[in-house]
């Protein structure tokens, strides 16, 4: 199980039960055989980004991150879209990675969980910081897959077989 590439898994939203939580839960669960997730579970942790403070040793929020993203074959994102853009949460964990080369060239793409017509935002900011840190955006794997609440069950698991089957899909574009 350890030789298999690794896909992190990167929550834009701090909110328990969220639909950007049920999308990676779910991709936990549908992940192929040929792939492994490991969700991140660190962003409420991480201080709030100061580039006096991106140095060595680094906070060890940071560290993980970090870490994380070096031992990743490939990264994930599922974000809410909040005002517009990236919650704030999430674009300061992004702007933690852009003094590291963790993410440079690594294979990326992302979830638009909002209903129709929402998140555009969110995307194109996403776009935008992913291009300064480097990430090899994998346009293939990017989807939009629109998550209500009828569509999960009370573990927080999309049921929803056509979501489900785009999931499986993308992770398996995604680890190449």
């Amino acid at each position: 199980m350890s030789d298999l590439p690794v896909i992190l898994l990167l929550s834009g939203s701090l909110r328990a039960g969220s639909s950007n939580e049920s999308v990676l839960r779910t991709a936990q669960e549908v992940a192929p055989a040929s792939v492994r997730t490991v969700r991140y579970d660190g962003l409420a942790a991480l201080p709030h980004f100061n580039p006096d403070d991106d140095t060595e040793p680094l906070p060890a929020a940071v560290a993980e991150l970090r870490a994380a993203i070096a031992g990743a074959s490939a990264l994930l994102v599922c974000t809410p879209e909040y005002a517009g853009t990236l919650p704030g949460s999430f674009k300061n964990l992004l702007d933690w990675t852009v003094g590291g080369a963790e993410i440079c060239d690594k294979p990326t793409a992302w979830v638009n969980a909002a209903a129709p017509g929402r998140g555009e935002g969110a995307e194109a900011t996403l776009r935008t910081v992913l291009g300064y840190t480097g990430a090899a955006i994998v346009d293939k794997a990017c989807r939009r897959i629109p998550v209500d609440r009828r569509m999960t069950g009370a573990d927080g698991v999309i049921t929803d077989p056509e979501a489900r089957e785009q999931l499986r899909e993308l992770l398996g574009v995604l680890a190449g």
